[in-house]
């Protein structure tokens, strides 16, 4: 399992490093460890590492169903900060975006909304990255 420890501050412009693959190409694929990094560190800017903690735990364990992958997904308070786990096979670039990391997406989404309204949405938004996968489904038809 690859762990991570959140609460850092992240340039927005700036991919993390070894996150782009095949050159930086327009096509750039990433894997699901650097996109939930992205998603954590856009969050923790918003609202802070104890939210983003229990929104995303929140939203795993109602994917956790559909995603069993999701279950290796762990979120903990170590010390002062938060930090997570991800699942082993999130470290590896993939083709499109993730199902687990998608689902996890589709959960949070309505739970960022109920709380936010569009705010932390069009936060999310504005980082490329993340584009991507933080389109509803239904509009990628």
């Amino acid at each position: 399992m690859l762990n991570f420890s959140g609460g850092r501050n992240v340039d927005k412009g700036r991919v993390p490093e070894g996150a782009r693959q095949n050159g930086g190409a327009a096509a750039t694929q990433f894997s699901a460890a650097v996109l939930f990094t992205i998603l954590w560190e856009a969050l923790t800017d918003v609202l802070g590492t104890a939210a983003t903690a229990t929104l995303l735990r929140r939203a795993a364990r109602r994917a956790a169903p559909r995603c069993p992958e999701l279950a290796e997904l762990a979120i903990a308070r170590e010390s002062l900060e938060y930090g997570y786990t991800l699942p082993a096979a999130w470290k590896d670039p993939a083709e499109g975006t993730p199902p687990a990391l998608r689902a996890l997406v589709t959960e949070l989404r309505p739970i960022l909304i109920e709380l936010t309204g569009q705010v932390v949405m069009r936060h999310l938004e504005q980082l490329p990255e993340l584009r991507e996968f933080l389109t509803p489904q239904e509009k990628e038809r």
